[in-house]
């Protein structure tokens, strides 16, 4: 089954009433056709975000977007410097130079956290992102993009399971088919979870398939097993929307700072002070009784401080999502950090223009700031929602306002702004 949204980016009664019914409140996969326009995302600005992780890598630059090189199902990290620091391709002709690069014909590279490294695609298909935010909800996590380019005649990671909701876009030129299962299914099938390699075409005649030209984009629903196949040179882009567990979240981010917190033992605290030597002869039993009280007493803090704590988190969470036009947080963005140069390279003064980058938002909450996941401390009276408003929405000239030049010079910091026009001037 497949149909057509008709629209880009697609309205929210999509999210709100197409979707869920195309795709049995999200639980089946479901191939939604011609739905992401060239403009929005194409081969050229993929092998273009491809070419950012190689510039990168010649610079010596540490970056979060990373590659993966496969030939057949075997991931080859020997060959990844080799296709990062040979020269470049010639024009359509990718193909072939990466098959000389690998020694091989059919070849798999993967790129991941692809938004940090491409403005365009972050920009295009920042779209779809968020229209989702604003029809279905907010995933926690942000979101990512993967590409998949290559010739292969299976996915490298064999026949496996989606431990998140994705869509995934399709920019040909080759066609691509898509095979899918339930996880009851797939367990019946197979006898267990486990990832299938080698010779699978039995279970291909079981799956649901999907045949994927330029322009779709593939519902897939969590705990979904599938694999792509092809065997013509085609590139996908795989959005996955990360919803982290809770106890996840908790147990990664909010009780690590909580019980940071409450078990702080600097030099010269009662709490920093060393613990004495323990006699040989008394045994680990004075030991374990001092460990449980402190134990004990930092967990009862730690709930009595847990809402709070629970509350900051998300708060930060959220915005920092909602900031960075709803994809994931990087820590090495190399896209934010060239934004940012190029931002103060540009210089500003009284009557330079500026604007909010798409997709990034920039938000105001108290005394704090959120603009492209960066958080910083903000004044209500400078940042008033009026001045927000307008760089959300479009190029606004500076006023002569040195606490709103301040201000403006720190958010450029982020990466989320770009100055769209000089002053003029003086006659």
């Amino acid at each position: 089954m497949s149909s057509s949204i008709g629209a880009w980016p697609p309205p929210r009664s999509f999210w709100t009433d197409t979707l869920p019914e195309k795709t049995d409140s999200m639980t089946r996969p479901h191939l939604f056709k011609g739905v992401v326009p060239a403009s929005a995302a194409n081969p050229t600005a993929v092998l273009d975000g491809f070419a950012a992780i190689r510039r990168a890598h010649t610079a010596g630059l540490e970056i979060t977007a990373n590659a993966r090189v496969y030939v057949g199902e075997e991931e080859r990290p020997d060959l990844v410097d080799t296709v990062l620091s040979a020269d470049g391709w010639p024009d359509d002709g990718f193909p072939a130079w990466m098959q000389e690069q690998v020694g091989a014909e059919r070849f798999s590279l993967v790129l991941n956290t692809l938004e940090s490294v491409s403005p365009p695609l972050a920009e295009g298909l920042g779209e779809l992102v968020g229209s989702l935010i604003d029809g279905w909800g907010v995933p926690a996590g942000g979101a990512e993009l993967v590409a998949f380019v290559g010739n292969y005649s299976g996915t490298a990671f064999g026949v496996h399971e989606g431990y998140e909701n994705a869509f995934l876009t399709h920019y040909g030129p080759g066609t691509k088919d898509f095979y899918c299962w339930p996880a009851e299914e797939y367990r019946k099938l197979t006898g267990g979870s486990d990832p299938l390699f080698g010779d699978y075409a039995w279970l291909l005649e079981h799956g649901e398939h999907f045949a994927l030209e330029p322009g779709d984009a593939l519902f897939l629903p969590e705990r979904v097993f599938h694999v792509g196949r092809q065997s013509e040179f085609s590139v996908s882009v795989a959005i996955p929307l990360y919803t982290f567990p809770d106890a996840a979240v908790v147990r990664a981010w909010v009780a690590p700072d909580l019980l940071a917190a409450v078990l702080a033992s600097e030099p010269d605290t009662d709490a920093g002070r060393p613990s004495p030597m323990q006699p040989l002869t008394d045994g680990p039993e004075d030991l374990a009784r001092r460990l449980n009280d402190v134990t004990a007493a930092a967990l009862a803090a730690a709930a009595e401080q847990a809402q709070a704590a629970a509350g900051q988190h998300a708060h930060q969470r959220w915005y920092t999502v909602l900031s960075n036009g709803g994809w994931q947080q990087s820590e090495n963005d190399l896209a934010r950090d060239e934004a940012a140069a190029a931002f103060a390279a540009a210089g500003f003064a009284p009557g330079v223009s500026v604007a909010v980058r798409a997709p990034y938002r920039l938000m105001v909450t108290g005394e704090q700031v959120f603009l492209r996941g960066c958080e910083t401390a903000a004044d209500p009276a400078v940042l008033t929602p009026g001045l927000v408003e307008r760089l959300n929405t479009g190029p606004t000239a500076l006023s002569d306002d040195p606490q709103v030049i301040a201000a403006i010079r720190a958010l450029g910091a982020t990466g989320g702004l770009t100055v769209t026009t000089a002053p003029k001037e003086s006659e």
